[in-house]
């Protein structure tokens, strides 16, 4: 770092931020960050500002195997006391003094930061984020795993000037000169808990929208990514505006920006004003009908307000967090896409947490271990009755009262609930007993809320209870009082669709329900042949590789058309469409029989770390499934065993088992390990043994 000892200068010399511990309220923090990049270490140092409540004899901070180089207090060296997981420092502190503390660092995070494309050979594809959820930033800066404890950050960050840095808070300052590293200095304005503290570095560029508030929205994108941006982040103001207006709450930060990364861990993270989402939701206008951003982007905004503005006292209360962003996201989607869309997700939810209750293994929203089905599901399921149990004005007055009393502080789920006592003037005992406590989940109870709700539930469950007469598919599409949704669900329930009945649905103007077709399809018949083609280039990937599939099988004389005609297709992000093109075409002995290395090394390049662990494991599961993993996706499988995301190194951790118990298999993945480091072979080694 060419200008480390001057950016350190000026870091120590500037006010910080802090936080509370029990006897010590840490106020303010200053946090400054270098990176060794190759190293994936981090060069870091930290000033917090405290007052001390009462006498104390140390304070001490979660700090996860740093190697710490220098502590200061109030501009004195001071002793310290350093474990694998925290820092001390002994010393008497008096009720009413003010201190300020400095700790430089260095810090190998095993977790939390990852440095993503730094040890391949592309160019461009560099990335360092991270992802605290819950806690854990203690493994890049010494601070605080406990929620409870609330800090207004500032972030000093210096980078090579090619990337581009984002990080809570507005940034103010990106130095601008002839050196090769820029530092970008981001001021925050009120505290939030340490998990939320984040930071993203990467090759973007950005859209910059304002909201009806004047909030400045900044949306990132990959640069050859400039066609996705639209559909990527269509509705977003939308969303931004509605949001401010139904909370009825100012949003609470400075500025907002959303970020893909890539290899994230999960679909999102709602950083204090920074969202980070997986890159896999960059999407074209295509993908847009089959799987869009909408849900993530308003989930994540939504926990601005509940879980950041907001933050539970602890997992117990975690209700409070993912079923209210849950819940707001899906207001969210009704302003967009009507009522209807809104009442049918809902019952979409509620099929699946009644199944689940009725096998007995329905989950408490207090039971801090409770499944993200029970806390989201079942939450955003609690908030819509106590809605219409306590009245929709009361509903928004109490949520303006809750937000407004414990804003930037932390919160009980009987916090909340004696607010909206307090502002309905209703007890709500039964209501917490019910929906909160109980492990049940009131299936009747859901059906009639949805009957008084939604017309169109209504007459469902008037057909389904023999009320009314089973309607025909030509009936079912044709009747105007059937909403798209309905639609879809009344033709759910027939598993008796004939080869008579299927072309009225191929032939829909809707999308959807050609869709649905497709779905229902599987072996087709002659007579059906001329209106499943017309579906091979459909305006749904989900439909194109499906008919893919059922054409190729169905009709081996035109495999070679088929595959020609559909050469060109990409599909979703995931490229599950190309991959699964590639390995018909390996499987079409007559269809380029001189191409076949080539679509073989395409399908084989998917593995690689460059592509993100969906993309990934399709490709694994179809190069094991016709045996071409070759040396290469071999090595690849190995890395991919110890990657970062939990999903995907199980799974490629299971495929490696599988693969093990064949001995021919076994001798191949026992030559390439020859040429990983002993890292690499970490997992593999417990089989070696």
């Amino acid at each position: 770092m060419k200008k480390l000892i001057f950016t350190l200068f000026l870091f120590l010399s500037l006010y910080a931020f802090g936080q509370h511990q029990d006897k010590v309220d840490f106020i303010k923090a200053k946090v400054y960050l270098g990176f060794l990049p190759k190293e994936k270490k981090i060069k870091g140092g930290v000033i917090y500002r405290f007052h001390v409540l009462q006498n104390v004899d140390s304070v001490f901070f979660d700090a996860k195997n740093m190697d710490f180089s220098k502590v200061e207090l109030d501009g004195e060296k001071i002793d310290f006391t350093a474990t694998e997981k925290t820092i001390s420092i002994t010393q008497k502190f008096k009720a009413g003094e003010s201190h300020k503390l400095m700790i430089q660092y260095i810090a190998k995070p095993k977790q939390t930061v990852y440095f993503i494309g730094w040890d391949d050979e592309l160019e461009g594809n560099e990335q360092i984020w991270t992802q605290g959820q819950g806690k854990y930033t203690s493994h890049w800066v010494p601070s605080f795993d406990d929620m409870e404890e609330k800090i207004e950050f500032d972030l000093t960050i210096e980078a090579d000037k090619k990337y581009q840095v984002i990080a809570n808070g507005k940034q103010l300052l990106k130095t601008d000169n002839d050196e090769e590293d820029a530092i970008w200095l981001f001021d925050m304005k009120k505290p939030m808990s340490s998990y939320l503290l984040a930071f993203a570095i990467g090759i973007y560029q950005k859209q910059v929208l304002t909201s009806e508030s004047g909030i400045t929205i900044e949306n990132y994108y990959y640069p050859n990514d400039s066609l996705k941006v639209e559909p990527t982040y269509r509705y977003t103001k939308g969303i931004f505006n509605f949001l401010e207006n139904e909370i009825g709450v100012p949003y609470p930060w400075q500025d907002y920006k959303q970020v893909p990364v890539h290899d994230f861990l999960y679909a999102g993270m709602e950083n204090t004003s920074a969202t980070f989402f997986s890159d896999a939701y960059v999407i074209d206008s295509t993908s847009f009908i089959d799987r869009n951003y909408i849900n993530i982007n308003a989930h994540e905004l939504a926990h601005q307000w509940f879980g950041n503005l907001v933050t539970e006292k602890n997992s117990e209360h975690h209700w409070l967090h993912e079923g209210f962003a849950t819940y707001y996201a899906y207001l969210a989607e009704k302003e967009i896409f009507g009522d209807d869309y809104f009442y049918w997700k809902l019952f979409d939810t509620a099929i699946t947490l009644g199944d689940i209750s009725e096998k007995g293994e329905g989950q408490s929203l207090l039971n801090p271990k409770a499944s993200s089905l029970t806390f989201y599901e079942k939450g955003a399921w609690a908030l819509a009755i106590l809605r219409e149990e306590i009245g929709d004005s009361a509903f928004k007055t109490g949520i303006k009262a809750y937000l407004g009393k414990y804003q930037y502080k932390n919160v009980t789920v009987t916090d909340f609930i004696n607010e909206m006592e307090e502002v309905s003037n209703q007890d709500l005992d039964s209501f917490r007993r019910n929906w909160l406590e109980g492990d049940l989940f009131l299936m009747e109870d859901v059906k009639e809320y949805l009957k008084r709700n939604s017309a169109t539930h209504k007459i469902y469950y008037d057909l389904i209870s023999g009320n009314s007469k089973e309607f025909s598919p030509s009936e079912i599409l044709e009747n105007p009082k059937f909403s798209l949704q309905l639609k879809l669900a009344l033709l759910s329930l027939r598993n008796d669709l004939s080869a008579l009945e299927l072309p009225v649905l191929i032939t829909s103007d809707n999308v959807k329900v050609r869709q649905f077709a497709a779905e229902k399809m599987g072996k087709i018949q002659e007579s059906l042949k001329e209106d499943a083609e017309a579906l091979l280039l459909d305006d749904s990937y989900v439909t194109n590789e499906i008919m893919l599939y059922n054409l190729w099988s169905s009709f081996e004389q035109d495999r070679v058309m088929y595959l020609e005609e559909t050469k060109d297709v990409v599909g979703l992000p995931n490229k599950s469409f190309r991959q699964l093109w590639l390995t018909l075409a390996l499987f079409t002995p007559e269809y380029k029989p001189t191409e076949k290395v080539y679509f073989h090394r395409e399908l084989m390049g998917y593995t690689s770390a460059v592509y993100n662990p969906e993309v990934r494991q399709t490709a694994f599961q179809y190069l094991s499934e016709i045996n071409a993993l070759n040396d290469e996706a071999l090595v690849n499988l190995i890395k991919a065993t110890n990657h970062h995301s939990w999903q995907f190194r199980n799974y490629a951790r299971l495929l490696l088992d599988r693969l093990w118990e064949n001995d021919e298999q076994k001798k191949e993945i026992e030559k390439v390990a020859n040429q990983l480091n002993s890292a690499d072979l970490r997992y593999l080694k417990t089989k070696l043994k």
